[in-house]
């Protein structure tokens, strides 16, 4: 096997100068990195991406993960020979629906992403939104049945692991004052976890670039673009489907004091590293506030709405 030419040892050398100033910058801060999409399907990513959360956390960013799983509970139920119904893009939700989500996202898919990291020494701690009263759900509609929303979120145990050091990963599940459990759209965790720490970034790794002008054109990448805008676009039906609870996501949590969202292309290796540490930045970045328009990339005209296939619920 060849040795690396001295070209390529200077070309890493450089990255990892181009990395300090983001270090300095975001050491101490948190961030909330939703996990979902190709990524958490593909082994390859999945490991990428987990040594890609160690690395936040080594240089002392506080990284909070929290994922869905709406793939994997749809091969579960397929399994079981039950068939998975959907309104308005999420999975009705009956009582049995509801234990096969539990014990596929807390008992699967959480402790995969948990040993994932562990393999790089002991750092994961899992969780769902029901551990010591995280989130405090109430139900979206009786129709879709055991699907709720987020009413509160409690972060008290997830800031204790971070006073450790440790890297809290979160399933989406939360039970009302009740007791009662719901499946959550991962999506609206994740911004509202990211707001209920005061977040530096709320992160949602995506099976699309970013948020684009028009889904026919992938160059129609928009950058940056702050959170009325994306009310209006909404509003218009320029956003549509499945994008429309990760804008909603992102709107809240930069409102409610996140400094920035962003929306990244999940199918690439070490996609948030670029995104935190690099000079060029990928994906989209939101804003609460509109950027000076100096700053910002012109907006084209939207000729159909971005609308990914899969459904909205559990992403």
């Amino acid at each position: 096997m060849n040795r690396p030419s001295m070209e390529e040892y200077l070309a890493k050398a450089e990255v990892l100068v181009e990395m300090l100033p983001y270090i300095r910058r975001f050491r101490g801060r948190v961030v909330v990195v939703k996990f979902g999409g190709h990524a958490m399907v593909d082994r390859a990513l999945a490991q990428k991406f987990a040594s890609d959360m160690v690395l936040l956390s080594q240089v002392g960013i506080r990284p909070v993960v929290v994922h869905g799983g709406g793939p994997q509970i749809g091969e579960m139920m397929n399994r079981l020979g039950k068939e998975s119904v959907f309104r308005d893009g999420l999975r009705v939700t009956d009582a049995e629906t509801l234990d096969i989500a539990r014990m596929v996202l807390v008992g699967k898919v959480n402790r995969d992403i948990v040993s994932a990291i562990n393999v790089h020494g002991p750092l994961a701690v899992g969780l769902s939104g029901q551990d010591a009263g995280i989130i405090t759900a109430r139900e979206r509609h009786a129709d879709l049945g055991f699907v709720g929303d987020v009413s509160e979120v409690n972060p008290a145990i997830i800031e204790q692991l971070l006073s450790e050091s440790l890297i809290p990963v979160m399933a989406t599940i939360g039970s009302d004052t009740a007791g009662q459990a719901y499946n959550i759209n991962a999506d609206t965790v994740a911004g509202a976890v990211a707001a209920a720490l005061g977040a530096e970034k709320v992160i949602y790794l995506t099976d699309i670039a970013g948020l684009l002008a028009d889904v026919d054109d992938p160059d129609s990448l928009i950058r940056r673009i702050d959170a009325s805008t994306l009310e209006t676009m909404m509003s218009t039906g320029a956003i549509a489907g499945g994008m429309i609870p990760k804008i909603e996501a992102c709107v809240e949590a930069v409102r409610n004091g996140v400094t920035s969202a962003h929306l990244l292309d999940g199918r690439l290796s070490h996609v948030t590293l670029l995104e935190i540490f690099t000079d060029a930045g990928i994906g989209t970045m939101i804003t609460d506030e509109a950027l000076d328009p100096a700053d910002s990339d012109p907006q084209p005209v939207t000729r159909r709405s971005n609308s990914p296939d899969t459904p909205r619920g559990e992403r």
